[in-house]
């Protein structure tokens, strides 16, 4: 009688029924139903049988998709690698395999999604969308090739801010006049994202201004700092997003009817994101190693690669989900996904990536150079305007595409003296030798 009485009470004060939002109940006895975290009436997945659902979820794994047809290049990149058909089969192969590979992960995070709130959805859409970058990151700074780092974590946050969150506004826009968002929670964000700004600056300030106390040292001891504070500041971010503040990222239409129907269980997600991150590793260390070898084979220079196309094909995930999310009106999670993971790679995957440059005794440091850093800045300025009254239309994200695609045009015709040739693997050879 009292658990009734609670229920009433709930759905006299916020005017929506039990059956429409999670249970919240002081006697109840999942904690995660009271955190929020889980849905509580979570589907069953097999409830025609386990030979019916292994059937169904193959089939919605890998024949659903035409993407999908794009795999047939993971054996073809490694029957490239082994049998040394060139730097530049090799890496074409595995770029290509790497966007079907990464819209999968994307596929299996929504419907890991599917078990939680959009909070939680949001941020584990951005953190596997971004599980690609960090494994090619990871390569490439064992590699020593510390340029491509930044550079493609670089054109991570360009390519999510600009062609990721402009799609997603152009698409969702075409069906729908206007669409709205929890402008108060994106400019959290951006808030964020400025100061993630300020700390990857400062470093390239110092160098060009020649006011280094002890030449380069300072700059990396300044980066490595920096790195360290950025990620406090992710710390505290995330229990500011799911604990303190969660009602800033949550959708403010919650239409059960709406979501899409899930395929795969909990666990079985799990297990399939563990699947294809693994493949996801192995074409990474060809892209690394091929990479220098490709730019000679395509004549487009390495910063070109880097900035552009690698991320274009890692960010495959975040691109799907936030046309989708986009297409089905559900804006606050679209901007969770590409808002988010620029945020998160600015404040988590470039610091984690200089202090385990540290431990390694890889000299990684947050001096992006100038054209890169200017570049950096205006992209968080514009999006920041853009999304700062709550509101999107297929125009806006008709701009956002085109001012991509002209930062897109500028590194083309951008000339990078660490990139060219072998000159990256010297320079990491004169660092170590003076560290």
């Amino acid at each position: 009688m009292s658990k009734m009485k609670d229920s009433v009470e709930i759905e006299m004060t916020t005017g929506v029924s039990n059956s429409d939002v999670l249970r919240f109940s002081p006697d109840s006895d999942d904690e995660d139903d009271r955190r929020g975290i889980f849905k509580a009436n979570k589907p069953d997945v097999m409830k025609d049988g386990f030979a019916v659902y292994m059937q169904r979820a193959t089939r919605e794994l890998f024949f659903t998709n035409k993407l999908n047809y794009l795999l047939v290049c993971v054996p073809l990149a490694i029957i490239s690698n082994g049998g040394g058909w060139g730097d530049g089969l090799t890496f074409t192969f595995s770029l290509i395999a790497i966007c079907p590979l990464a819209e999968r992960l994307g596929f299996i995070t929504e419907q890991l999604a599917g078990y939680t709130n959009s909070t939680i959805g949001g941020l584990l859409n951005a953190s596997f969308g971004n599980a690609t970058e960090m494994i090619v990151s990871m390569y490439a700074l064992k590699a020593g090739l510390l340029r491509v780092v930044q550079l493609s974590l670089l054109g991570s946050i360009l390519s999510n801010m600009l062609l990721v969150l402009g799609c997603a506004f152009l698409f969702g826009g075409m069906s729908r006049k206007e669409q709205y968002f929890n402008a108060e929670g994106v400019m959290m964000n951006f808030g964020l994202l400025l100061l993630a700004v300020m700390g990857l600056s400062l470093p390239a300030v110092l160098h060009f201004t020649h006011t280094e106390l002890h030449g380069t040292a300072s700059e990396l001891a300044l980066s490595r700092f920096s790195s360290t504070i950025l990620l406090l500041i992710y710390l505290a971010f995330l229990y500011f997003q799911l604990v303190t503040h969660t009602h800033l990222y949550e959708d403010e239409e919650d239409d059960d009817d709406d979501d899409e129907e899930l395929v795969l269980g909990f666990w079985d997600s799990i297990v399939w994101l563990g699947v294809f991150t693994v493949f996801i590793a192995i074409l990474s260390d060809y892209l690394v190693a091929t990479i220098e070898g490709a730019s000679a084979s395509w004549d487009f220079s390495v910063a070109f690669i880097s900035v552009i196309l690698l991320p274009i094909v890692g960010n495959a995930a975040e691109h799907a989900s936030a046309v989708m999310f986009a297409m089905n009106n559900k804006m606050d999670i679209s901007l969770g996904v590409a808002v988010g993971s620029s945020t998160q790679i600015a404040l988590l995957v470039i610091p984690f990536c200089v202090i385990v440059g540290w431990f390694m005794n890889k000299p990684m440091d947050l001096n992006l150079q100038m054209f890169e850093t200017a570049t950096l800045f205006t992209t968080v300025i514009t999006v920041a305007f853009v999304c700062q009254d709550g509101r999107s239309n297929w125009l806006k994200g008709l701009v956002l595409i085109l001012a991509y695609i002209l930062l897109s045009a500028s590194f083309f015709f951008h000339k990078d003296p660490a990139l060219i040739g072998r000159q990256a693997a010297s320079s990491v050879r004169e660092w170590n030798e003076e560290f």
